[in-house]
């Protein structure tokens, strides 16, 4: 008996390895070569392609594909219909396969918001907060809001997920930040 639900309807090929506490929904299809850990939540009709990696506590939205080449790291959210991609220039005739494809790395507490597009081979950094909608074509930093298309830095947002104000001191829980080069450091 495993120590991780996988609805019925569901696919899970082999060679998958799948952490406990994780549950796969409806019409899921978990393709060889991925990598899922512990207690996260696959929403109806999410795709995770061959050797995607996935941290822990990551919650995936309905009508979600993980590409080749994705890895979202732990605490990841991705919203209903997010979009990621792997390939900046695709042809039908002239596929490139798997060693073709563009990482991209989604950090630590990142989330993305509903129909968002993820541009593949940039990295969307900790704490990050994708708007609904938005297209991501550059890398982001942490902490980093973002919205419209393309994509622009529009304010900070804490851990949390609490907008932050001008003194980077979050209203709600109290953290701190300083900006540095790659965005926001929770200040200690």
């Amino acid at each position: 008996m495993s120590n991780y639900f996988v609805h019925p309807t569901s696919i899970v090929d082999d060679n998958v390895e799948i952490g406990e506490g994780t549950k796969v929904w409806h019409f899921c299809h978990v393709q060889s070569g991925a990598r899922i850990g512990k207690n996260c939540s696959f929403g109806q009709n999410v795709n995770v392609s061959n050797n995607v990696k996935v941290g822990n506590g990551v919650k995936v939205q309905n009508n979600v594909s993980l590409y080749e080449g994705v890895e979202l790291e732990d605490y990841v959210f991705c919203g209903p219909s997010c979009v990621f991609t792997n390939d900046l220039t695709p042809r039908a005739k002239y596929p490139k396969g798997h060693a073709g494809y563009k990482k991209t790395v989604v950090e630590e507490g990142a989330s993305i918001g509903a129909n968002a597009t993820i541009v593949c081979g940039h990295k969307i950094g900790k704490w990050a907060l994708i708007g609904a909608g938005a297209v991501v074509t550059s890398n982001v930093p942490s902490h980093a809001l973002m919205l419209g298309v393309p994509a622009k830095r529009k304010g900070w947002a804490c851990e949390c997920g609490e907008l932050l104000p001008d003194n980077l001191v979050c209203s709600k829980c109290g953290r701190e930040y300083k900006e540095t080069d790659d965005g926001l450091e929770e200040v200690k």
